[in-house]
């Protein structure tokens, strides 16, 4: 942390990278269409760690304090937004991974997860206006027409053009069979919507000129519930004929939510009034189509939860080290009363590294995440491609929803450490706080993150895909049996694994003689997974710094006992969290349980 801002850690990004991770030779071996070099790995590293610490740290708190305003109908974000978001695509930061063809760099993923994490850490509310086109981007890449695609990939992958995902409507949030946005035939192969949209995050602002929704909307005479539903790209203003922004398109903003952090960004009320929209892929078949950018935002809010997690760590660490109070319980008495910082108290120690090993945790599984999104794309064998897609499937709701619940326990935390300071505005960690407990919340909830992983992911193929991680554990094990110093983490990871391939045959016979008990045992289930995907990539960096690192070398000292720390004070929480899998759902759903009062 330079200046009191956000600094990214440069250090760990390229352990994780080039030792745990191996990026560059990894992808030159199994997907050479997306290699990258160490040297262009770092260029990302340090260029985006220059402009989130210069440009976008600097306006975060300015960026809360001050918010944003409606006014007519039109959106002004915080002062110094608009200037940061002319620099950011003037740089081509927002066509990092988009194809050539669209204005974009085609660099692999690795390097969008890479600036999504300082981005997030830097300033969230910013960042949430590009990273949203991003997704959109891919979406409409994957489902639109020759024609539309044309116009507007190249305007999102450049920053001309932001976009948003409208989804959640008045009583339509999570259950989205529930919508009831209309979109009538206009009779020259577009569609007129009706409706209303709510908690659109930058749905309107003042950043470019012209922002491209993705709507899900019905048609006339369409089946009820979520195989109704359709998606319609819908512009803010029109292009003519040369591509520019013209004719408003009856969007409108009617409101921005008064919310509890995230200030400097616009969450709308959008109502669409007639407004023309264009099909993106075919009828009745919008979900399937949207999952390509829900899917993206629910790993872009890991990210989003691993940059507030690490500027938490950073903020409360500092403080630590500054802060005296008390004195050392190894102090010797002879030494007098004074004071000593808090760094050295054991549960301000525990506190802290708590927050720095979720956060290393969450940066060596996102990044490989975006790895596996590198070799789904462009591997050079099927069998390989056909693992990452597995993978990514069954652990996109453990990236969601265990990154962030761990974000929102360390950001807690680092608030604990400030003690009351911290409970004030002037430190600020009390609007880091603010901003992370959204991520929870939205994108599906953490409950049903953990529904999708238990009942859709791990239920309809027998556990097919989870085994494929259990066997990644295994050869892991295997491959590292004979090396002594790293038994005291393979050992408890393995005995995980195995006691999870022993529980699965009843969890799964749950499903149908004990729903309620299936059901209910879901977050518990999320959380062993996650578990048992950090316990694999603390094994791989234990083992990268014994064996790439040299003996005496610091940093190789520090991830050492980092791993030794997960193993010994959270890795254990598995130990509650396998005794619930076969607990009754009884007295969760025993009716005089929440008797009204």
């Amino acid at each position: 942390m330079k200046d009191g801002l956000y600094s990214a850690p440069q250090k760990d990004i390229r352990f994780v990278l080039r030792e745990v991770l191996e990026v560059e030779r990894t992808l030159a071996r199994h997907a050479p269409a997306a290699a990258i070099d160490n040297e262009t790995l770092d260029q990302i590293i340090e260029g985006a760690d220059r402009f989130c610490h210069g440009e976008l740290a600097p306006l975060n708190a300015t960026g809360d304090q001050q918010g944003c305003v409606l006014k007519d109908g039109k959106v002004s974000t915080p002062d110094g937004f608009r200037a940061a978001y002319e620099i950011y695509a003037a740089s081509g930061w927002p066509g990092l991974c988009a194809k050539e063809e669209d204005g974009g760099q085609a660099l692999p993923m690795m390097a969008s997860a890479i600036l999504g994490e300082m981005l997030s850490g830097s300033n969230i509310s910013w960042a949430l206006y590009p990273r949203l086109s991003e997704g959109a981007y891919r979406c409409i890449v994957a489902n639109a027409p020759a024609d539309l695609r044309k116009l507007y990939a190249p305007k999102l992958a450049t920053g001309q053009w932001t976009g948003t995902m409208c989804l959640t409507e008045p009583g339509a949030g999570t259950d989205l069979g529930l919508l009831r946005t209309q979109a009538a035939p206009a009779g020259d192969g577009g569609y007129l919507l009706n409706g209303t949209k709510i908690f659109i995050s930058s749905g309107e602002h003042d950043l470019t000129e012209n922002i491209v929704h993705l709507v899900l909307a019905r048609l006339p005479g369409a089946p009820a519930g979520t195989r109704g539903v359709s998606l319609f790209l819908v512009p803010k203003r029109l292009p003519d004929a040369e591509g520019r922004p013209g004719e408003f398109n009856q969007v409108f903003c009617d409101a921005i939510e008064d919310k509890l952090g995230l200030h400097g960004n616009a969450t709308c009320v959008l109502r669409f009034e007639g407004a023309r929209g264009y099909l993106l892929g075919e009828p009745d078949k919008g979900l399937a189509a949207m999952f390509v950018m829900m899917n993206s935002a629910r790993l872009g809010t890991g990210a989003q939860a691993l940059g507030l997690n690490e500027w938490g760590y950073q903020k409360s660490l500092a403080y630590a080290q500054e802060r005296l109070q008390s004195r050392s319980p190894v102090k010797p008495k002879s030494a007098g009363y004074g004071p000593d910082p808090i760094v050295c108290q054991p549960d301000v120690r525990r506190m802290l590294l708590t927050q720095k090993v979720w956060a290393e945790s969450a940066r060596m599984f996102l990044y490989w995440i975006a790895l596996q999104i590198d070799l789904d794309l462009h591997g050079n064998e099927e069998g390989l491609r056909r693992e990452a897609r597995d993978l990514l499937a069954l652990l996109t709701p453990v990236a969601k929803a265990f990154v962030s619940d761990n974000a929102v326990e360390s950001v807690s935390l680092a608030m604990q450490v400030h003690g009351g300071s911290g409970y004030v505005t002037d430190t600020g960690i009390e609007q880091t706080f603010r901003d992370v407990r959204i991520l929870p919340i939205y994108e599906g909830t953490n409950g049903v993150q953990a529904n999708d992983l238990l009942a859709r992911k791990v239920l309809p193929d027998d556990g097919a895909r989870l085994k494929r991680l259990l066997a990644m554990i295994e050869r892991q094990d295997q491959a590292w049996a004979d090396m002594p110093a790293m038994a005291p983490f393979l050992a408890p990871l393995s005995s995980l694994a195995q006691r999870t391939q022993t529980l699965l045959p009843g969890l799964l016979d749950a499903a149908v003689r004990d729903p309620l008990r299936f059901s209910s045992c879901a977050t518990d289930f999320l959380r062993i997974v996650g578990h048992l995907v950090y316990g694999y990539f603390w094994c791989r960096a234990a083992h990268a710094a014994l064996t790439k690192l040299p003996d005496g070398d610091a940093f190789r000292s520090e991830k050492l006992a980092a791993a030794r720390f997960y193993f010994e004070h959270l890795f254990v929480e598995v130990e509650m969290r396998i005794a619930r899998l076969s607990a009754s759902a009884d007295s969760i759903m025993e009716p005089a349980a929440l008797e009204c009062r």
